[in-house]
């Protein structure tokens, strides 16, 4: 089958990385995969097994906008018709991100279905507070995909979908991001000299806004000083400036980006996270299945998701600093056994490669 997966960018990012371990799943399953990025950067190494094209020779931030729209679904569908005569029939195509499901939306291109990797409404609000511009751009965004068949990354966010009245797509169904845990695990076993010796907490996300470092910074402040905080994100210098706020940046280990997280949360005590909202935190998933303890706050949506039964006792909710903190506290002294926990059967990367697949049929 021809599979084309079409996203924003291949910069480091929570779609960006799920969307790479279905194509390398999807190949190993004898199927030809092509990863189209609208821009050219990318920061993920590209398995082997898998095609990846751009439509644009830089960050191809303004594409989707009004004065640019038409020219940019051109050349997407032009990308396509070459692509066919190629290769023959695209059975699949999956948009991801909001500039990709904005041309994609309004192309011709068939056999198209939109994957939903946040709470939409969550997204709006937090629009709301960049002004009237940024906010009606998201909205029409996902106005643009009434009817059409979405794909959503936890069953929250598609009962937020259903129950609201912002989109009306023509089906709609969950599949949990996918997980290739042989591969995370042997990366997790990987050594790593700039991995501290002393006891540390992990938080692996992007500086934005919705990952909500002042609360993680506030709660890590409380806890023990012996301990380091490892953050695994794209902009270490913000970082370290907002942790003086804190009184903790001598406490911070800010490597910046890395291609192999695993092994930096497999040595961690807990990893932590503290986002004002999600879609479903791979990260989670991630710390869980190399054995790591985790704390998060309880946000739309994701996290109830995936910490259930006795693991949900480290659920706090959200922009509460005391709470984050006594939760870590908590678990530091609980010490789970976190490699058992009933997501992990739901989310392994073959049987996710399995249900999208079954979308062509």
């Amino acid at each position: 089958m021809n599979i084309v997966i079409v996203i924003d960018s291949l910069v480091g990012g929570g779609a960006e990385k799920v969307m790479l371990t279905l194509a390398e799943k999807m190949a190993k399953l004898q199927h030809n995969v092509t990863i189209l990025s609208l821009a050219s950067n990318a920061e993920y190494d590209i398995p082997d097994i898998v095609k990846v094209d751009s439509l644009f020779p830089d960050r191809a931030s303004k594409v989707d906008r009004f004065w640019q729209r038409k020219n940019s679904i051109l050349r997407l569908e032009a990308w396509f018709e070459k692509k066919q005569s190629e290769i023959g029939n695209i059975a699949l195509v999956l948009s991801n991100l909001d500039r990709s499901n904005n041309l994609l939306a309004r192309s011709n291109i068939k056999n198209v279905h939109f994957v939903i990797h946040n709470s939409v409404n969550a997204e709006l609000a937090r629009q709301k507070k960049l002004g009237p511009f940024s906010y009606l751009y998201l909205k029409k965004s996902k106005q643009n995909l009434n009817g059409k068949s979405l794909i959503c990354v936890s069953k929250g966010v598609e009962k937020e979908i259903t129950q609201g009245d912002l989109i009306n797509p023509s089906a709609i169904a969950t599949i949990y991001n996918p997980f290739d845990f042989e591969k995370i695990n042997q990366q997790a076993n990987e050594k790593n000299n700039n991995i501290p010796n002393e006891p540390y907490l992990i938080h692996v996300g992007r500086l934005a806004k919705q990952k909500r470092h002042d609360i993680l910074f506030a709660a890590f402040a409380k806890l023990d000083k012996k301990y380091k905080l490892v953050l695994l994100c794209n902009k270490p210098a913000k970082a370290l400036k907002l942790a003086q706020q804190y009184g903790i940046e001598k406490q911070l280990v800010v490597p910046g980006f890395q291609q192999n997280p695993y092994n930096w949360i497999k040595h961690a005590k807990a990893l932590v996270l503290s986002s004002d909202f999600e879609g479903l935190p791979t990260v989670l998933i991630e710390a869980l299945a190399v054995g790591t303890p985790v704390v998060s706050t309880n946000c739309t949506f994701g996290p109830s998701e995936i910490l259930t039964g006795e693991l949900s006792k480290y659920l706090v909710p959200v922009q509460q600093s005391e709470a984050l903190a006594n939760a870590v506290k908590l678990v530091l002294a609980d010490k789970p056994n976190v490699e058992n926990a009933e997501i992990l059967k739901q989310v392994q990367a073959e049987q996710v490669a399995l249900q999208y697949l079954a979308l062509a049929n």
